[in-house]
């Protein structure tokens, strides 16, 4: 029970020492706040808007930090005057929690960063690689100083990680190799968040919603989520339809045997159609010829590009041209054939003619 008789015993004066610290600390803590407000006030009026990422990504972290060091003052300033093991703890924890708060302030800062920079228009995947790539070095350099301040030796850690990670790699190559499957997605960029992909060789197709280090997530067009691992796409064909320049019309056509003589002026007319049309590019391949002897029909081709690459703005444009193409076979007393066939026979029963 010493303890207990150096709390009886106790000369409580420092009392006041722990009154002035905590004073300072929680005006310190006022102050800070107040000053916080009106300089937020201030940087959002200026048109530079790096100012006010800055103040709003630290502004929370050095709140903590003033808590931390007037908590830890105190607590130093108490435990003068008592026998306890705590004593060299305190400047300890002050040294963790001031790393681990600049860690965070600077985390905080990268996330904003990345968000300023995909709205401002910037590409997702470059400004997520890169705020990857600075959070990983963030952890980094707060990890190695938090296992010093611990006693653990990082020489040694670092030796251990160099047999380790050979069985670490060994167990987790999958994992590895999705790693490195997304970096090479971010250095080749065949696609990026936003973008519409699919795959010939695997059922996939949607649009990218997000990359990860692990796995891609793609959103179908039915709305279900789908999780490619990273290593996938290594292995298998891409297909990237976002990037079209162009989106191609391509249609066969056919008109009726009987209406043979008007076929050539039906398609010079097409053809003339397609050229003032204004939703298409005359500058990309435009081509409207007759192609073949069809069982029940005379076919023609049509095949031209659109300007727009929107998918729904390209079926509107389609449908306009093909009812543009049936007014023209109308127009010219011609109609569209249907499948047909002629029975032809020899001769004819007695019985038959009879009746």
């Amino acid at each position: 029970m010493n303890w207990w008789s150096d709390l009886i015993n106790q000369n409580y004066d420092w009392f006041w020492d722990v009154s002035i610290a905590l004073s300072v600390t929680l005006l310190a803590g006022a102050c800070w706040r107040f000053f916080r407000k009106r300089l937020l006030s201030f940087v959002n009026r200026t048109n530079n808007k790096w100012d006010d990422i800055a103040v709003e990504a630290i502004g929370v972290p050095v709140s903590w930090i003033i808590f931390v060091i007037g908590a830890t003052w105190i607590a130093d300033i108490s435990s003068r005057h008592f026998d306890s093991e705590i004593v060299s703890s305190i400047p300890v924890v002050r040294q963790l929690s001031l790393v681990i708060l600049v860690g965070w302030a600077l985390w905080r800062l990268i996330r904003r960063v990345e968000e300023r920079q995909i709205d401002s228009g910037m590409d997702p995947t470059t400004v997520q690689l890169v705020g990857k790539i600075a959070k990983l070095t963030v952890c980094v350099l707060v990890v190695l100083p938090v296992f010093q301040m611990l006693g653990i030796s990082i020489s040694g850690l670092l030796a251990f990680g160099g047999v380790g990670g050979l069985v670490v790699g060994m167990a987790a190559k999958d994992l590895l190799a999705n790693f490195f499957g997304s970096l090479i997605i971010y250095l080749d960029r065949p696609f990026k968040v936003g973008d519409w992909i699919r795959s010939p060789d695997r059922s996939i197709e949607g649009t990218v919603e997000h990359i990860g280090f692990r796995v891609t997530h793609i959103r179908t067009f039915d709305k279900r989520p789908l999780y490619v691992p990273n290593s996938v796409f290594t292995s298998i064909s891409v297909e990237n339809p976002s990037r079209m320049l162009n989106r191609r019309i391509y249609e066969t056509v056919g008109i009726r045997y009987q209406d043979a003589k008007v076929l050539s002026a039906v398609m010079d007319d097409v053809r003339a159609m397609l050229r003032a049309h204004e939703e298409i590019d005359t500058d990309q391949t435009l081509i409207v010829n007759f192609n073949s002897f069809g069982e029940s029909s005379l076919d023609f081709f049509i095949y031209t590009f659109t300007k727009t690459t929107d998918w729904v703005r390209y079926h509107d444009i389609k449908q306009d041209v093909l009812l543009k193409v049936l007014e023209i076979i109308h127009r010219h007393g011609a109609d569209c054939a249907f499948p047909t066939r002629s029975l032809h026979l020899e001769s004819v029963p007695a019985a038959l003619n009879a009746r």
